[in-house]
């Protein structure tokens, strides 16, 4: 990174009286082309859509002339590159999928495939992803450009891919046997159309739905603004997609039947301690673009020692007069949110699922509740009569797990015990780590914080305690 660039915080007071050429003026100059006009961050054309939002033929107050992107019939602008149009997003533990110019025209080519699938080291799954991946394959493109996406079924069940919240046409939705032919095995088809709107949304297979889901085929489409404004523009651009899994201890494969014990909760396919950190350098702007497409379970997304801004829903860009402040934002199923923060305290600050079971991997939820008992005599008692090996979970609650030797099935993890800087720690699933430095030579995980002196909780001493009255 070039130390003397300033930071997105530091440049978009002065962009702000200099941005002269809006989004809205360049995307007019390819709608003119069709008698088009712009509303908002979408192309659409002004008298149909106008005419429908009306009750007893008056228009209705503060209503869009469309929901649905407007007219299909727009010139498509030219595609664009990263690093010059765009900066690309950072997605942890997975990566874009590359394209190829075409005619003018931004090419993918996804492929639909069994993956063998690490969920977090030591657990391994036979899942299904895209392009090698499981839920961190992720589409990039620019709003304005015409964008073409071969599909090619390498599973030997048909599939198909809908595009959600996207505005495209119909025929190009991807609904199995409603808007398109299933993709058999071996086939591949192509979805083509002209993007029409800005922001972060997610696509899944939309043919039995439930079971490949279930299996990993999901992942997040991003797609960036054509002239970004200043309130666009951040320094770290990260892509969270959260899931959740049934795998049971000693077995490689999903149950896409489970509709509410889920045991591996994951961002962008990895439980913790499998999740890369997220690197950033102090007083950087970092904006979270979070998506939901797990089976059942919302999630409540916490970052530790910030608040942030709420900036956009479902791909919908917030006016800044009415974004709100949180440490915590809920993500619905199917939802997607972004969120935006200045990194100005260095530090190992965790980011988790506030719903504390999604914070486990593997939880004994079937295991008698133990806490508070003592059972020391029940111990031998049960293990003479099974042949050894017994070791009942939780009367300590995941004390006994993180400090504890215990044997563990095949293709598991224990609910905790992974080493931390200070210690074994109890947290795992949902959950990674914001790494805020104060220097940094790249972005590769920098190691655990180094604290100053003093600023880290220790054990009282003695004096402590007496000189402020304490008494234990």
């Amino acid at each position: 990174m070039n130390e003397d660039k300033p930071t997105a915080s530091q440049i978009i007071a002065l962009k702000e009286h200099k941005m002269k050429l809006s989004r809205r003026d360049l995307l007019t100059r390819g709608a003119a082309l069709t008698g088009a006009t712009v509303v908002g961050s979408t192309i659409s054309t002004p008298s149909s859509a106008a005419s429908s939002l009306t009750d007893n033929g008056v228009r209705y107050k503060d209503w869009e002339q469309s929901y649905s992107g407007g007219s299909l019939d727009v010139e498509p602008l030219e595609p664009g590159l990263p690093g010059k149009h765009y900066q690309p997003v950072v997605v942890p533990n997975g990566g874009a999928i590359p394209f190829r110019i075409i005619d003018g025209v931004k090419v993918f080519h996804m492929i639909v495939e069994p993956v063998a699938h690490e969920f977090t080291p030591g657990m391994d799954a036979d899942m299904w992803g895209y392009n090698g991946r499981v839920n961190a394959s992720i589409i990039e493109a620019v709003e304005g450009e015409r964008i073409r996406i071969y599909v090619t079924n390498k599973l030997d069940v048909p599939t198909t891919v809908h595009w959600h919240g996207l505005y495209l046409p119909n025929g190009m939705d991807g609904v199995a046997g409603v808007t398109q032919p299933v993709i058999k095995p071996g086939e591949t088809f192509k979805y083509e159309w002209t993007l029409r709107q800005f922001g972060t949304f997610m696509y899944h297979a939309h043919y039995d739905t439930m079971t490949q889901e279930a299996m990993g085929l999901t992942g997040m489409f991003i797609v960036h603004p054509r002239n970004p404004q200043p309130e666009d523009q951040v320094d770290r651009d990260f892509v969270l997609l959260m899931n959740e899994y049934k795998l049971e201890p000693g077995t490689r494969r999903v149950d896409p039947n489970e509709m509410t014990d889920f045991n591996v909760l994951t961002l962008n396919g990895r439980a913790f301690p499998g999740t890369d950190p997220l690197t950033i350098k102090q007083n950087q702007r970092v904006r979270v673009r979070i998506g939901n497409l797990s089976a059942m379970d919302h999630h409540p997304f916490h970052i530790h020692g910030y608040r942030f801004k709420v900036t956009a829903t479902d791909g919908e860009r917030i006016p800044a007069s009415a974004q709100w402040p949180e440490t915590s934002v809920l993500v619905a199923v199917g939802q997607t949110r972004e969120i935006e923060f200045i990194a100005d305290a260095p530090g190992d600050w965790i980011a988790h699922c506030h719903m504390t079971h999604h914070t486990m991997t593997q939880m004994g939820h079937g295991l008698t509740n133990m806490m508070g008992m003592d059972i020391k005599g029940l111990m031998p008692q049960v293990n003479n009569a099974i042949g050894g090996g017994y070791m009942p979970m939780g009367e300590k609650g995941m004390y006994d797990m993180a400090f504890m030797q215990m044997d563990m099935p095949e293709n598991s993890r224990p609910m905790a015990g992974v080493p931390l800087q200070y210690g074994k720690g109890t947290m795992g699933g949902l959950f990674t780590i914001f790494k805020v430095r104060e220097e940094l030579s790249g972005y590769d995980d920098p190691g655990w914080y180094k604290h100053p002196k003093g600023t880290v909780a220790s054990l009282a001493k003695g004096s402590e305690l007496r000189k402020d009255g304490i008494k234990v």
